[in-house]
């Protein structure tokens, strides 16, 4: 089974920064794609930023220039830098894994984490 655990999520200014973790754990020999996520109230969840095995990253557009994801394979684990936030950033921001070799299985799917809530006041 695998689980994805995130913190780093409250409450900040416009203009101020926030760092997002997401662990992976459980019987996970690799990961494909680690990434974020974001729901805001009322609306569809969105890609924020995803990064491959081999450090290959994509962004949404309205994110390009203040967020930056990175990973560390060895601990099963992504970041999401956030800065520069704007008030439009509020979201519940959730950790995606897919593509997971775990326990002899290799699963095409998507895990999710619980979801943080970033909220960035005005």
């Amino acid at each position: 089974q695998v689980q994805l655990v995130e913190s780093g999520g409250g409450l900040v200014q416009a203009g101020g920064s926030l760092r997002l973790s997401c662990a992976a754990s459980g019987s996970i020999i690799s990961i494909n794609t680690m990434g974020w996520y974001r729901q805001a109230p009322g609306k569809q969840r969105e890609l924020v930023a995803a990064i491959t095995s081999g450090a290959g990253t994509n962004y949404a557009d309205s994110v390009k220039g203040r967020f930056t994801i990175s990973r560390d394979n060895a601990k099963r684990t992504v970041y999401l830098q956030m800065n520069s936030l704007k008030p439009e950033d509020t979201a519940v921001y959730y950790c995606n894994a897919r593509g997971v070799y775990s326990a002899g299985n290799f699963y095409t799917g998507n895990y999710w984490g619980q979801g943080t809530q970033v909220t960035v006041s005005s």
